[in-house]
């Protein structure tokens, strides 16, 4: 009788979300570069947020919300790092605790005790009211993305319009910056 042997495939290393903090020239095109970087092996961005934050060294702060095994993490944060106008390149998953929020804006449209509703749920998670009409509200709320998605998934059956996000923006606590 023969012996029976089975395949056991090795297992998958898991995927992380990792939020990274890039800071770069503010110039013509290094977001194209940057995106291309990703899309061009095929990785997604969940979340991306750009803003100049040094005016006078003209510099911007990219934050990058991305899903990948620690060797495709690894494997974006060198091929960053060797990208010209690229000055710094942190994983704040890695690095430490670190903050992360982002804000949305969220329109819902409704009368009666929709708009009762809306307003309850509005104050339970603390979102102002940025804009009113007899017809609808714009909600703007801050927090953690979860937060946001179960506001959003709450204002659904009350009239849900629209919902603009700005992303995800993060800093790594304590005293020290990137």
């Amino acid at each position: 009788m023969k012996d029976i042997v089975y395949d056991i495939p090795a297992r998958k290393a898991a995927a992380r979300r990792h939020t990274l903090a890039v800071l770069v020239d503010n110039e013509f095109g290094v977001l194209a570069r940057v995106i291309g970087l990703f899309s061009g092996r095929g990785y997604n961005i969940e979340s991306l947020t750009v803003a100049e934050v040094e005016h006078d060294r003209k510099r911007s702060r990219i934050t990058v919300v991305t899903s990948g095994t620690e060797a495709v993490i690894e494997q974006i944060k060198k091929l960053l790092e060797k990208m010209v106008p690229v000055y710094k390149v942190h994983d704040l998953t890695v690095e430490g605790a670190h903050v992360e929020r982002e804000l949305a804006l969220v329109k819902v449209a409704g009368d009666g005790k929709e708009r009762v509703e809306a307003l309850k749920i509005a104050d339970i998670f603390r979102a102002r009211v940025v804009d009113s009409t007899a017809e609808s509200f714009v909600f703007e709320l801050t927090g953690e993305s979860a937060k946001l998605d179960e506001f959003i998934e709450l204002m659904r059956p009350l009239g849900l319009v629209e919902i603009c996000r700005t992303g995800i923006a993060a800093m790594i606590r304590g005293k020290d910056g990137i």
